[in-house]
C-alpha cells in the first residue's frame, strides 16, 4: 500500500543531525553553532520587490482611461442597447456619471499618450523590440496585440502605453539622448531596464542587485537604502517623461507612489462594467521582462479570471460553513479586483544554503532544502502577527452597507477553516459598530434599506488596520490529502490540483502563501520572500527594521531545527493546524482582539507560545477552547525571541531592533505603522478618528496622503539618502572612469553643490529635462558602485569576514570601490 503525503513526511531518512553534517553546522553546545546557522550574521544577502500605484492627473478629454472608455465598443453597445430599451438606462447613466464625478481628476492605472516621434531612436528601438512576438525569434513578427498601441490624430501617429511601461521608455531615450555618454552609466541604464517589470496593473521593480549588509548599518538599513535608490529613480523617469514626451503639454500628469489598495474609483468602476473590459482596460500588456509578452499578459488574465471565480465560489462555503444563514446575498462581482492590490516582497538568501545546493558534491540536496524549508516556514507563521500594522500596514474604511460577509470577508473562506472561520467573523461583528437596537445587525442587501438604517441607528461599519490581507489571496488552507508544507518534494502541485478542482486556484498559478520558499532550482539562490507586507510608512525606519526581524526570526527557525527543537511531527500538516495558527494573522490585519486555540491542539510549538503568554483562559462560548488575546501573544512572540533567539540577537547586533518592535506593540497608536499613518491620514483631514469620517471619503483621503504628502516625504528621505551616498562616493573613488563619468555629468560643478541647487525643484516635480538627465546619470555611477559591490560581496565569506571587523570597514569599502573601477 502507499503511503499518503501526511505519511510519507515522516519517512524520509532526515534528521537534524544528518542536515548539519551536510551543512557543516556544529553540534549545538559547541561553538560555532550558532555563527554557523543559515542566514546567521555571515550568511545573508536579500533583495525586495516593489508594486507601486500609478495615476494620471488630468482633464476627462485629454487622459488615456475615460477616453479609451468612450471609445471602445464595451460603451458603444451599451450605448445602442440602452437606446433601444434592451438594458437598463441605469446602466449607461452610472458609467456616464463615473466619467463626469472626478472631482480630483485622477486617474488611477491609467495608460499614457504622446506622439511616437517624441521617442529617440535609441528608445524607438527598445520598443520595437519588445512589440515581437517573441524576444528570441527576432524574425518572427510583432505582437498580434500591437495595434492597441497605436493610434493616429491629425496625421500623427501616437503612441500608448501604460506607465509602467514608459519607465523604461523613459530611462531608454536619456540614455540614448546624450552624446558621448560613458559607456559605464548607459551599460549600467541596460541593466536597470530589466529591473522595471511591466508585468500587473500596477508597475513593479526589484532590487537592482544583491544586497549585502551594509558596512556599519546591518542588512535592513542596506535594502531599505537600495529601496529608496530605485524608488529615486522612477520618480526621476516619470518626471522626465512627463517633460520629454509632453505630457504635462496636453494635459496628463502621470505620478507614482506606494498605495496598498486598489483605488475606490477602480472599484466603482470595475462594478459597472464586465469582466472581460476590466482586463482589457487594466491587465498590463505585459511588454517589458518576457520572451513572449501575449503569453505573459493572457497568463495575468488567467489569474483575474480565477481569483474572481474563486471569491464566487467562496459564497458556498460561507453557507456550508453557517456563516450565510438566508438566501438573500450580494454577489460579489464577476470581476475581482485583487490583483490591484499593491505590496513589497522582502526576499532573503542563504549563501551557505547555495553553495551546497550549486556545488553538486555536497550531502545537502533539494530533498534537505525542502524538508528544512517548509518547516521553517510553519515556525516563522507564527511570528507573522508581530509584523502585521506594526510595520506594513493598509487603514480602510468600510461601511456598515459593507458588512455583508460573502463580500467582506473576502479570499478568508479558502485561508481558514470553518470553525476559525466563524469565530473570526463573529468577534469581527462584535467589533465594528454594527448595533441597531443593540443588537448586532448586519446590511440586508437592498441599498436604500441599508442606508436608512445606517443614518437612522448611527451604525458606522469599521475601520481596518490592513484590508489588503483581507482582500488579497494571502495563504490559501491546504487540503486533507496535500498538505502545502509537509517537506516533502512537489507537494504544492498536489495541492494546487486539489484546489483546482474545488474551483478555487488554477494549475497554472504560484501558489500563494505569506513566506514562500525560494528554491535554488528555481531561483539560482535559496532563501524566502516574505509576501505579506503592504505600506511601509517610512522605508529607513519600517522596511530597514521589518527586514532585520524577517531575517532574526527565520535564523531562530533554523536553529530550532539544526538543534531538533521542532521537527515537522511538533507542527501537524491539518487545515486545522495550518488555520489555527494563521488566524491570529488574520485578526491582526483586521484589528480584532483575540483569537482561539483548541486546549488539546496538536501543534507543540503554539501551545509553548500559549503557556508564554498572559491573560489566557477557557472559553466559555467555545468548550474546548483557549482564549487568546492577540496583543499578549504578541508579546509573547518577542518575549520568545529575547529568550531563544537571544545568542543570534547580540551576534548580529539586532538589541535596537527588539527595542523598536517592544515600542511598536506597547504603544501602537503612536509608534505602529498603522497608528502613524492612520494618524497622518486624519490630521490631513481635520478628524480626530476613522469612524467619525464617512467610509469613502476616508478611503478617498488615504489615496490623497499617499499620493501627496506620504510620496513626498519618501522622496525627501531617499534624496537625503542618495545625498549622502554620492558624497562617500566622491570622497572614495580615486581618479579614473568614475570620476570621468562625473564630469561628464556635472562638469566642474561639485556633487554636493548641484544636489542641493534641485533638491527643492525635483521634490515639487520642477526640474528641467537637462538636470533631470543629470540626476538619473548620477544614479546610475551610484548603482553601478552599488552592482561592483555586491558582486565582490557575493564572490565568496572571506568580504563578510573582513567586513564585520570594524578596524577594517572603511579601507574595505574604498576597496571595493577600486575592485569596482578595475572590472
Amino acid at each position: 500500500m502507499g503511503l499518503d503525503n501526511s505519511d510519507r513526511t515522516h519517512q524520509w531518512p532526515l534528521s537534524p543531525e544528518k542536515i548539519r553534517q551536510a551543512l557543516g553546522v556544529p553540534a549545538p553546545r559547541k561553538d560555532g553553532f550558532v555563527e554557523e546557522l543559515p542566514f546567521s550574521f555571515n550568511d545573508i544577502t536579500a533583495g525586495s520587490e516593489n508594486e507601486l500605484q500609478v495615476a494620471v492627473t488630468g482633464n476627462r478629454s485629454h487622459v488615456d482611461l475615460p477616453l479609451i472608455i468612450e471609445q471602445s465598443n464595451y460603451f458603444s453597445n451599451i450605448l445602442k442597447r440602452t437606446t433601444s430599451g434592451d438594458t437598463s438606462k441605469r446602466v449607461l447613466t452610472d458609467l456616464e456619471k463615473f466619467l463626469d464625478s472626478n472631482t480630483d481628476r485622477t486617474w488611477e492605472n491609467s495608460w499614457v499618450r504622446f506622439p511616437k516621434g517624441l521617442l529617440g531612436p535609441f528608445a524607438l528601438s527598445v520598443l520595437n523590440f519588445d512589440l515581437l512576438a517573441n524576444k528570441k525569434q527576432e524574425d518572427g513578427g510583432l505582437r498580434n496585440d500591437t495595434e492597441k498601441f497605436f493610434f493616429t490624430a491629425e496625421g500623427e501617429e501616437f503612441l500608448r502605453v501604460p506607465i509602467s511601461y514608459l519607465l523604461k521608455l523613459s530611462l531608454a531615450d536619456i540614455i540614448g539622448s546624450q552624446e558621448n555618454l560613458p559607456s559605464l552609466i548607459g551599460n549600467t541604464g541596460r541593466k536597470v531596464m530589466g529591473h522595471l517589470l511591466n508585468d500587473n496593473t500596477s508597475p513593479e521593480t526589484h532590487s537592482f542587485h544583491v544586497v549585502t549588509p551594509d558596512a556599519t548599518s546591518g542588512m535592513g538599513h542596506a535594502l531599505a537604502e537600495e529601496t529608496s535608490k530605485r524608488f529615486l529613480l522612477v520618480q526621476a523617469l516619470v518626471m522626465y517623461a512627463n517633460k520629454a514626451f509632453k505630457l504635462e503639454e496636453s494635459g496628463q500628469n502621470a505620478a507614482i507612489y506606494f498605495s496598498p489598495h486598489p483605488p475606490v474609483r477602480q472599484k466603482e468602476l470595475n462594478d459597472l462594467i464586465s469582466d472581460s473590459f476590466y482586463r482589457e482596460l487594466f491587465m498590463s500588456p505585459c511588454l517589458s521582462g518576457w520572451d513572449d509578452g501575449v503569453e505573459k499578459h493572457n497568463y495575468m488574465c488567467l489569474c483575474h479570471q480565477v481569483l474572481s471565480r474563486s471569491q464566487l465560489n467562496a459564497v458556498s462555503k460561507l453557507k456550508d460553513a453557517g456563516i450565510i444563514t438566508r438566501n438573500l446575498v450580494v454577489l460579489p462581482s464577476v470581476s475581482n479586483i485583487s490583483l490591484a492590490n499593491n505590496g513589497t516582497h522582502i526576499s532573503i538568501g542563504s549563501p551557505k544554503l547555495s553553495r551546497h545546493l550549486s556545488s553538486g558534491s555536497s550531502e545537502f540536496t533539494a530533498i534537505h532544502e525542502k524538508w528544512i524549508g517548509d518547516l521553517a516556514i510553519k515556525i516563522v507563521e507564527h511570528f507573522l502577527p508581530l509584523f502585521v500594522g506594526t510595520y506594513s500596514a493598509a487603514p480602510y474604511r468600510l461601511g456598515f452597507s459593507d458588512f455583508h460577509p460573502e463580500k467582506v470577508l473576502g479570499f478568508l473562506p479558502h485561508e481558514l477553516d470553518y470553525t476559525h472561520l466563524r469565530m473570526l467573523w463573529r468577534r469581527w461583528k462584535k467589533k465594528a459598530d454594527l448595533r441597531v437596537l443593540g443588537r448586532i445587525s448586519t446590511p440586508f442587501g437592498i441599498p436604500g434599506l441599508d442606508e436608512i438604517l445606517s443614518s437612522l441607528f448611527h451604525v458606522r461599519g469599521d475601520f481596518v488596520p490592513d484590508f489588503r490581507l483581507v482582500d488579497y489571496p494571502v495563504s490559501l488552507l491546504s487540503t486533507e490529502k496535500s498538505p502545502a508544507l509537509n517537506g516533502i518534494l512537489g507537494n504544492e502541485q498536489h495541492l494546487k490540483k486539489d484546489l483546482a478542482d474545488l474551483g478555487v486556484f488554477d494549475l497554472k498559478m504560484a501558489l500563494y502563501i505569506p513566506y514562500r520558499l525560494r528554491e535554488f532550482s528555481r531561483m539560482g539562490f535559496s532563501g524566502f520572500e516574505g509576501r505579506y507586507y503592504s505600506l511601509f510608512a517610512s522605508l529607513e525606519s519600517d522596511l530597514a527594521q521589518a527586514a532585520d526581524l524577517q531575517r532574526l526570526i527565520t535564523a531562530l527557525a533554523f536553529k530550532y531545527v539544526l538543534q531538533g527543537t521542532y521537527t515537522h511531527r511538533h507542527i501537524p500538516d491539518s487545515p486545522n493546524i495550518e488555520s489555527e495558527r494563521r488566524q491570529a494573522f488574520f485578526g491582526t490585519a483586521i484589528g480584532i482582539p483575540t483569537f482561539y486555540v483548541h486546549s488539546e491542539t496538536t501543534n507543540l510549538f503554539m501551545k509553548k507560545l500559549i503557556e508564554r503568554t498572559k491573560g489566557v483562559r477557557y472559553s466559555r462560548r467555545y468548550p474546548g477552547y483557549r482564549r487568546v488575546y492577540i496583543r499578549q501573544f504578541q508579546f509573547a512572540l518577542l518575549e520568545t525571541l529575547r529568550q531563544d533567539a537571544s545568542d543570534l540577537i547580540e551576534l548580529m547586533g539586532l538589541e535596537e531592533t527588539i527595542r523598536d518592535l517592544e515600542h511598536r506593540i506597547q504603544d501602537p497608536e503612536k509608534a505602529s505603522v498603522a497608528g502613524r499613518i492612520t494618524q497622518a491620514i486624519l490630521d490631513e483631514a481635520g478628524k480626530s478618528s476613522p469612524l467619525s469620517v464617512d467610509p469613502k471619503e476616508f478611503n478617498l483621503s488615504t489615496e490623497r496622503y499617499y499620493r501627496g504628502t506620504l510620496r513626498r516625504n519618501h522622496l525627501r528621505v531617499s534624496f537625503k539618502w542618495f545625498e549622502q551616498d554620492c558624497m562617500k562616493m566622491a570622497s572614495s573613488v580615486p581618479d579614473d572612469s568614475i570620476q570621468r563619468s562625473l564630469r561628464f555629468v556635472l562638469g566642474s560643478m561639485d556633487t554636493k553643490r548641484f544636489l542641493s541647487l534641485i533638491e527643492n525643484r525635483f521634490i515639487n516635480e520642477t526640474l528641467s529635462i537637462d538636470d533631470l538627465r543629470r540626476l538619473v546619470n548620477l544614479i546610475l555611477i551610484s548603482v553601478h558602485l552599488d552592482i561592483a559591490t555586491s558582486e565582490s560581496c557575493t564572490q565568496g565569506t572571506k568580504p563578510h569576514e573582513f567586513l564585520s571587523s570594524p578596524i577594517h570597514r572603511s579601507d574595505y569599502r574604498k576597496s571595493v570601490y577600486r575592485t569596482a573601477l578595475m572590472g
